[in-house]
């Protein structure tokens, strides 16, 4: 994605189902857990560049001893810097004779991290602020183990507001700072709900008291108490929990919006957002990781016994498609193949804006990510090529005009030429303030390989999508236009980016989406900014409605153009002004047609096309509208 849209947040988690002396006798690594949530995060750290957070629940901890643990840090290499204290720590405990590797019982004694279950979250923050506070994994205490809750995700809930309400009217005091927050209070609540319960009924059987904290522990109905939590929840979510008692769980929204997978085996259960971060950590097979039904909870309860509730009714699978176009590592078996397939499906549209002159054309990509589809492109544009030699070649031979010196000509002309033609040299820090000096920075943070491309040549660009086109028009573009083209083609494997996002991804400012700014353009030049007035009045008349009663009236303002009229006016929105090259820009996009024939399983498309999985996303867009209208910054959720 050439434009700097920061990626979602990542989860991990890793339950041990052997004691710590089982890692260290066979792996000879006491810390082998460790090290799996480690390396869990770092093949995840696409999703996460704000922050970072590790918690951990030791089992069986004797009464008055610790056995909850957590390390955040909101730094520029979070990661690192939560593992690395952690391992000081641990360092200086092994130096000071006080922990022996081979007693392992000393290190989960006094090392925070000798546990045997382990969570970690990579934040990229949607809601509330960016401070070390707001890091995952949030934590509410209670001296009884049954009544401790940790809790991290990658989510975003669109109707934080009325949750907060309803934990006001039962008399509560909750932080309104992020839907994190939220979420964990109304799972504590009901956690503290079914503790409650459990041990009024064990006190009036006279169960002794000593005894009635692990009873709890056994009995406690994960499931049932995520189910009275999660009843009224909106949004896209998978969360990741840890009780206090050695309960843990991954829940997923019944949507099945965004990713959990999880594997177990004889040694560990793990969980993580991306299934090709379990196999390589563990070295599994795809088909031994399995993905966490929608609007289901995987629990492990603290027996290390593995059981799958229904929480939510399951909806209509909406899994979010951008999850394969751009955000999830493209080394998994599947989205790898997606993502050429992606590339492949653009080979129509190129081959009429070359206008299958192949042997003028140079193709390449930008960003990085994009240089899968660019593989399917390729192959796609060698297929057209073949299919159009083959079609000549018997053409000849029908006419008997067949020779050598034409076949020569057939097979050697005209081939697709891919090329590296542009880099991402540095990423250059935003630190100077003016606007003009800062797109003096952006226009330098790509360079092109010199030479790859002949003056003349027509020039395609495969890019992964393109939400706001600033990086387009500010850099990509203009330094593409040294190499003096004749026509420069950026190609989207996304479609049109149209409507926000409000399950995750920081999509939310309509009026800095490119089609959005097209379309109003053309509505403008068409002398029809009416529709503009009725759409905002349409969606102030519905504002007070609940989101289920509402309908995305924004949609007006594309119906009067095709997809095309969009894509040249987002072509001449970008195209650079007075730099000295007179070529001519196109902004080719994926239709939501091969969208859909490329990525069969994942179908979620609202920012496509306006068609929101859950009532929320209509709220959503009604909000994100009127905030523009109003000339309003900043998100349109909580």
């Amino acid at each position: 994605m050439s434009d700097p849209i920061k990626h979602e947040c990542g989860v991990a988690m890793v339950r041990l189902k052997k004691p710590l002396s089982h890692y260290q006798d066979k792996y000879k690594n006491v810390l082998w857990g460790f090290q799996k949530l480690f390396l869990l995060m770092e093949k995840q750290h696409n999703r996460g560049q704000d922050g970072a957070g590790i918690g951990a629940v030791k089992l069986n901890m004797p009464p008055g001893e610790a056995f909850m643990f957590r390390e955040r840090d909101n730094g520029r290499n979070p990661i690192s810097a939560v593992v690395k204290k952690q391992m000081k720590l641990y360092n200086e405990l092994l130096n000071k004779g006080t922990i022996f590797p081979e007693f392992p019982d000393t290190v989960k004694e006094h090392w925070p991290f000798g546990a045997e279950v382990l969570l970690g979250h990579l934040r990229y923050g949607t809601s509330g602020g960016y401070s070390k506070s707001v890091c995952q994994p949030y934590f509410r205490r209670s001296p009884w183990p049954t009544r401790n809750l940790m809790m991290a995700g990658n989510f975003n809930i669109t109707n934080v507001d009325q949750l907060n309400q309803k934990l006001i009217n039962r008399g509560a005091h909750p932080i309104f700072d992020t839907d994190t927050q939220t979420v964990l209070e109304e799972i504590g609540y009901h956690l503290d709900e079914e503790h409650t319960r459990l041990y009024h009924e064990l006190r009036d059987q006279k169960t002794p008291t000593p005894e009635i904290s692990h009873i709890i522990a056994d009995r406690l109905d994960v499931g049932q108490v995520l189910r009275d939590a999660a009843e009224s929840w909106d949004g896209g979510y998978t969360l990741a929990g840890m009780i206090g008692s050695g309960d843990t769980f991954i829940l997923r929204d019944p949507n099945g919006i965004r990713p959990a997978w999880y594997f177990e085996d004889d040694e560990v259960i793990a969980f993580a957002s991306e299934r090709v971060a379990l196999m390589t950590i563990f070295d599994k097979a795809a088909e031994d990781i399995h993905e966490a039904p929608p609007g289901h909870a995987v629990v492990v309860k603290n027996d290390a016994s593995l059981h799958i509730h229904e929480i939510t009714k399951p909806g209509k699978p909406s899994y979010c498609s951008f999850e394969r176009i751009y955000f999830s590592r493209g080394n998994d078996p599947d989205i790898y193949r997606e993502r050429k397939a992606l590339g492949a499906a653009l080979g129509e549209q190129i081959n009429r804006s070359t206008k299958g002159d192949f042997g003028k054309s140079v193709f390449s990509f930008i960003p990085n990510t994009a240089e899968t589809a660019y593989y399917g492109l390729i192959e796609e544009m060698n297929r057209l090529h073949r299919s159009n030699v083959k079609a000549e070649i018997l053409k000849a031979h029908k006419n008997g005009s067949l020779d050598e010196e034409m076949l020569n000509g057939l097979m050697d002309n005209n081939w697709p030429r891919g090329e590296k033609v542009a880099l991402k040299d540095i990423k250059l820090r935003t630190f100077i303030s003016q606007e003009k000096n800062r797109v003096q920075l952006a226009s330098h943070v790509y360079d092109i390989s010199y030479g790859a491309v002949n003056p003349g040549d027509i020039l395609v660009c495969v890019d992964d999508s393109i939400v706001r086109g600033t990086t387009l028009k500010q850099s990509i573009i203009r330094i593409l236009s040294k190499t003096k083209p004749s026509k420069i083609v950026i190609a989207s494997t996304a479609p049109q980016i149209r409507y926000p996002d409000c399950y995750g991804i920081d999509m939310s400012e309509m009026g800095n989406f490119i089609a959005f700014q097209a379309a109003i353009s053309l509505l403008k030049d068409a002398g029809s900014t009416h529709i503009i007035d009725e759409v905002h009045e349409a969606c102030v008349a519905q504002s007070e409605l609940a989101p289920e009663k509402m309908v995305n009236h924004v949609k007006r303002i594309y119906d009067p153009f095709t997809a095309e009229q969009i894509s040249e006016r987002i072509a001449d929105l970008v195209s650079p002004k007075n730099n000295g090259w007179d070529g001519e820009v196109e902004i080719v996009y994926q239709s939501i047609e091969n969208l859909h024939r490329a990525l069969p399983n994942h179908d979620g498309d609202w920012y496509f096309t306006g068609n929101y999985p859950t009532p929320g996303g209509y709220a959503v867009v009604n909000r994100a509208f009127m905030a523009y209208y109003a000339g309003r910054k900043g998100r349109s959720y909580s």
